[in-house]
């Protein structure tokens, strides 16, 4: 066998220029990697099928005349050694050890020590040596790409995210041949690959945290809280486990009394309302059994809420992992930060409804244009479902008396017009201008094929509630004029506060202002995130998305990479 692989080699030696910038090795095993690589599976491995890698692995290889990267002088390198640490931490990343095979590492390390040790120089541990090195290069590169691109393809999940191209505008063989191979601090280097965004250091920060909890928690849950009995416990009033509550406010830090006290006093009631802020729960500070629920949820799940939201962090295009504006749809709330990432404000938001199909999808575009005073151009089918049972029942003057309007396909206005022509779509129906608009005064387009904006809304009363999915998929803003004033900023038109004021209160009806500087905007799905204080947050899984990633992941390696049509449960058109 080593003679006719004698022959690879020399062609390999004779043919091919040595492209990578890493240290030189030997090509002894050249014919031998060349052999391994051949085949889109190596059986060693415990996701076999590495075929969604292959013609990277080839790639990697040929550019090195197929020497090997990760043993020298039949010794596995201080990369190595360093990789296989990071595959056994792989979930502090919020990634899975065993995709990188972490468990099966020290065997094969104790495998090639005794290759060393003996001098033995048969095919068979040739092989074996090929097999170590193509096992590392495909964990490798498993490894970098999941933490740089995500695991899953957004796409695959009805997400308007576009990973593949992404993954193809990322050059995985040219990193590991030139930066990695040789690399003197491995954790730096393969840190240069993470999206670069400070919500998504302190979330992976705050991962490693929850993973030590639960690994403290064990495979068993502690016992959980006992519920509690009538509606709530405010104040002065008797809870049958106050210690167990206290060491439950202690273990994430909402709480550092270590005295119990004998009724439920103001400081477990000030300790359970922070734990009300972070859990997307009403913050009252009164012990409820919704309370109580999400204390009884193990750290487990918490860590994988944790992971799923740094997955959501990968996706993200180069452009757009330091975004001007970011909602977090499950968090109700908007971000919008300054060319330099700090963080100009948040507001409250109100997303799509998680009954009939309005959920907000997750999608990335740039703000290109702000409308004041805008019509809201009814779709035919919000018009059947919602409107035609009022005119049935009180005529055509029901518009009017509730500001809307029919029009024709040119824009004018029809004022003699039947209930049977709405019903029949002869004519279209708006909702004018104005403070009652259900668009609020002004509207902010990112133009996509969800006809999903953001936009003001005269139901203010929204803002109160604790969770706020209640609109049929466009993202609702609390001060949408504050939201104007910085979106404006820098346009020409010297925009402030008072022009802002004029133009929303004012007669200048669906006033459009393209933006000369666009601003990327990202929708996005966090159920766990790091606040900008370091205070780690957890939020309801409203619209099932954690669960449709976590099944996607249970799936295992090979995961989708093509690109996928979108079709998401959001009607277009349907949205307000």
């Amino acid at each position: 066998m080593a003679g006719c692989r004698g022959g690879v080699k020399a062609l390999i030696a004779k043919f091919h220029h040595r492209k990578s910038k890493s240290k030189p090795n030997t090509t002894d095993y050249a014919d031998n990697v060349a052999q391994v690589v051949s085949s889109p599976r190596l059986a060693l491995l415990k996701w076999s099928d590495y075929s969604d890698y292959q013609a990277q692995v080839q790639q990697f290889y040929d550019d090195r005349n197929y020497e090997l990267a990760w043993v020298r002088d039949g010794k596995p390198t201080d990369t190595t050694a360093a990789l296989i640490a990071l595959f056994a931490d792989a979930a502090k990343k919020g990634l899975k050890p065993e995709d990188y095979d972490s468990s099966r590492w020290p065997q094969r390390l104790q495998r090639i020590e005794k290759i060393r040790t003996t001098h033995d120089t048969s095919d068979n541990s040739q092989d074996v040596v090929a097999q170590f090195d193509a096992a590392m290069t495909i964990s490798a590169m498993r490894y970098v790409s999941d933490l740089h691109l995500g695991r899953v393809n957004p796409q695959s999940l009805n997400f308007d995210i576009d990973v593949p191209a992404k993954r193809a505008a990322f050059d995985l063989t040219t990193f590991l041949s030139d930066q990695l191979v040789d690399a003197d601090d491995v954790p730096a280097t393969i840190a240069t690959v993470e999206p670069q965004n400070a919500m998504y250091a302190a979330t992976e920060k705050a991962l490693g945290q929850y993973v030590m909890l639960a690994q403290e928690q064990g495979g068993t849950p502690p016992q959980p809280l006992p519920p509690i009995v009538g509606k709530m416990v405010a104040v002065g009033g008797s809870y049958a486990a106050l210690q167990p509550l206290l060491e439950r406010l202690q273990l994430e830090g909402d709480s550092s009394t270590t005295v119990v006290p004998q009724f439920y006093d103001t400081g477990l009631a000030a300790s359970v309302k922070h734990y009300q802020e972070r859990h997307g729960l009403t913050a009252d500070g009164k012990l409820t059994q919704a309370t109580i629920d999400s204390m009884n949820v193990p750290m487990s799940v918490r860590v994988q809420e944790l992971s799923d939201s740094l997955e959501r962090w990968r996706w993200m295009p180069d452009n757009f992992i330091n975004p001007r504006v970011l909602v977090n749809l499950p968090e109700f709330i908007v971000r919008t930060y300054e060319p330099d990432h700090s963080l100009a404000f948040k507001m409250k938001v109100v997303d799509g409804e998680a009954e009939g199909n309005h959920d907000t999808p997750m999608f990335v575009r740039s703000m290109r244009y702000v409308v004041f005073r805008p019509y809201w151009n009814l779709p035919g089918s919000i018009v059947k479902k919602e409107m035609m049972g009022h005119l049935n029942k009180s005529g055509v003057g029901y518009l009017a008396d509730h500001g809307y309007e029919a029009y024709k396909n040119d824009g004018t206005v029809v004022t003699n017009f039947t209930v049977d022509d709405i019903a029949h779509q002869r004519y279209s129906v708006r909702q004018k201008p104005g403070p009652k608009n259900s668009l609020g005064l002004v509207k902010f387009l990112f133009p996509n094929e969800y006809d999903v904006y953001m936009h003001s809304t005269p139901e203010l009363n929204l803002f109160n509630l604790t969770r706020r999915d209640r609109s049929h998929g466009c993202v609702r803003l609390e001060h949408a004029d504050q939201m104007a004033v910085w979106v404006l900023q820098g346009e020409s038109g010297d925009w402030d506060a008072d022009k802002v004021s004029q133009a929303m209160n004012g007669t200048n009806d669906n006033r459009t202002v393209a933006l000369k500087t666009t601003l990327p905007v990202v929708l996005t799905y966090l159920t766990a995130n790091a606040d900008e204080d370091g205070t780690v947050h957890f939020f309801n899984d409203i619209y099932g998305y954690d669960k449709e990633l976590e099944a996607a992941l249970d799936k295992g390696m090979p995961y989708s990479k093509a690109t996928v049509k979108i079709n998401p449960k959001l009607t277009p058109g349907e949205t307000e």
